[in-house]
């Protein structure tokens, strides 16, 4: 099966692209969507959560109350640091069994949809790192528009993350995201296209004998460990995990 890792920057039109994979039954398992699941009543994560930081980070109902706990954690670097080693395990586990499951259901393809692949050492783990591209200044008109915006606290944003001409170096493909929806839906067609055919037949011969699966997936993480030897800046590995923190506290990005 292909893992694919498909990634952005915001205002790029990421997860526009994931719903129209979606639409194509293309199997995705959303990291976004893991880290709110991972927090649910009933959860071990929450259980952590609550037992690290003290009931008042709960609301009524049992739910986790995001304002609550990004008050704490925002303002102290350590306090991010427990929360990150509750929730980042958790949400790495989920993606993992997703993926599992997909396997076991006979998919071909599989795709990941991580907002910070590149940040994080998911995407040395992918088949293929996908990036959904338009250039900055787009991106910043794209931004502005969305979130009724100033030109300063949109750019500000942008400045958190990685440049999108930065990640170009990471992506082993790229769907452009220029113009409008009927565009972008072709692409994404022809996108789908051209992994079924490079997934071939032999996914069916790792699904039926899953040792040469292992030892198959074992080959191409080491090829890739050696073909793309980067690495990220500090500060980069710091805005991934203040991205899930973010989220988790119900801040929009």
């Amino acid at each position: 099966m292909l893992v694919i890792g498909l990634t952005g920057g915001i205002a790029t039109g990421k997860s526009t692209v994931s719903k129209l994979l979606k639409e194509r039954h293309v199997p995705v398992i959303d990291a976004d969507v893991i880290a709110r699941q991972v927090v649910e009543p009933g959860t071990s994560g929450l259980a952590k959560i609550v037992k690290t930081f003290g009931d008042g980070i709960l609301l009524p109902d049992g739910q986790l109350d995001r304002k609550a706990l990004g008050s704490i954690i925002f303002n102290d670097e350590q306090k991010r640091k427990q929360l990150n080693a509750i929730v980042h395990p958790a949400v790495r586990r989920e993606m993992f069994l997703g993926v599992v499951k997909y396997w076991l259901k006979g998919h071909r393809i599989c795709v990941m949809d991580v907002p910070l692949l590149i940040e994080g050492p998911l995407w040395k783990l992918v088949y293929k790192v996908v990036l959904v591209y338009c250039p900055p200044d787009i991106q910043l008109q794209r931004l502005m528009l969305r979130d009724n915006s100033t030109q300063e606290d949109a750019s500000s944003r942008l400045n958190s993350q990685i440049p999108i001409d930065d990640k170009l170096r990471y992506a082993d493909d790229r769907i452009d995201n220029l113009g409008g929806i009927e565009e972008l839906n072709a692409k994404i067609d022809e996108f789908v296209i051209g992994l079924k055919k490079e997934a071939g037949w032999s996914w069916v011969l790792s699904w039926l004998i899953p040792p040469y699966g292992v030892v198959s997936a074992t080959c191409i993480l080491a090829w890739r460990a050696i073909w793309r030897p980067y690495k990220l800046k500090e500060k980069n590995s710091q805005s991934a995990s203040l991205y899930f923190v973010a989220r988790l506290a119900g801040y929009s990005l």
